[in-house]
């Protein structure tokens, strides 16, 4: 996928944003990265220029923040930013009974997770659609399949984005935006750290490199589709669950997320 213009990726710091910064830069593509920590972001800026030789700024902010999306949005018009492509990838988990985890760490990542990023999707989206094209990626999770205890609030938020995405794809394709929803796997990040506790022995066996399920993401948005999955393995296992009872499938994760 040749890229023109200038790319935006969330959650820039670590992960799969940094990935995403590297293959859309390895496109020609010229990037903003945004994400809370600003010394890793520096780090990635300076490698994408000299590789690459793109253009690219680092704006720290906070996404979780009410209004925050209009705040990027503003800096990026005042310094003549026009975003083609928007990968919104930032997003945290929580791993824990739901009754254990505190109000404030759960409403902490659906402001993030749902909020943020309905936002954000919704401020570059209107502007793609005046200007008569653009693409949008929303990263998902394969938890957004089924209700998964230990994970509920968190599959639940994937959920949202997952149907939102898709709900997308259809409006705005008359418009030239394309909208897709990428939903990884248990990948090798930070994920489980934030999250607060460690893969299971099962999800350690079905664990992805960050990259090929970048790579996954951005040739199904390049082929204008409005969702994937990344990894056969992922893709079986989602497919899985229609073979199921939704309470049925909720069991079964929870057996998983056990051993």
């Amino acid at each position: 996928m040749a890229t023109q213009g200038w790319s935006l990726i969330t959650g820039a710091s670590s992960g799969l944003g940094i990935e995403f910064a590297r293959a859309l830069a390895g496109k020609g593509s010229d990037i903003v990265l945004t994400a809370r920590r600003t010394e890793p972001m520096e780090k990635l800026a300076a490698e994408l220029r000299q590789l690459f030789k793109v253009q690219v700024k680092v704006m720290p902010l906070d996404l979780a923040e009410p209004g925050a999306a209009g705040t990027l949005k503003a800096r990026l018009d005042t310094e003549g930013v026009v975003v083609h492509t928007l990968i919104n990838n930032a997003g945290h988990g929580l791993t824990a009974e739901f009754i254990d985890a505190s109000a404030e760490r759960i409403t902490a990542m659906l402001q993030l997770n749902i909020i943020g990023m309905t936002e954000l999707t919704h401020a570059f989206a209107s502007d793609m659609a005046k200007r008569g094209g653009g693409k949008i990626m929303l990263v998902a999770s394969v938890a957004a399949f089924q209700p998964c205890p230990r994970l509920a609030a968190y599959a639940a938020s994937k959920a949202y984005v997952l149907s939102l995405g898709e709900a997308l794809h259809t409006e705005l394709k008359a418009k030239n935006v394309t909208v897709t929803v990428l939903s990884p796997g248990v990948t090798e990040t930070g994920f489980f750290d934030a999250a607060g506790e460690a893969p299971s022995a099962a999800m350690k066996r079905m664990m992805m490199k960050p990259r090929p399920v970048v790579d996954i993401g951005l040739d199904a948005l390049a082929a204008g589709r409005s969702a994937v999955i990344a990894g056969k393995a992922n893709s079986i296992a989602a497919f899985t669950t229609r073979l199921f009872s939704r309470q049925q499938a909720s069991r079964i994760a929870y057996r998983m997320m056990q051993t």
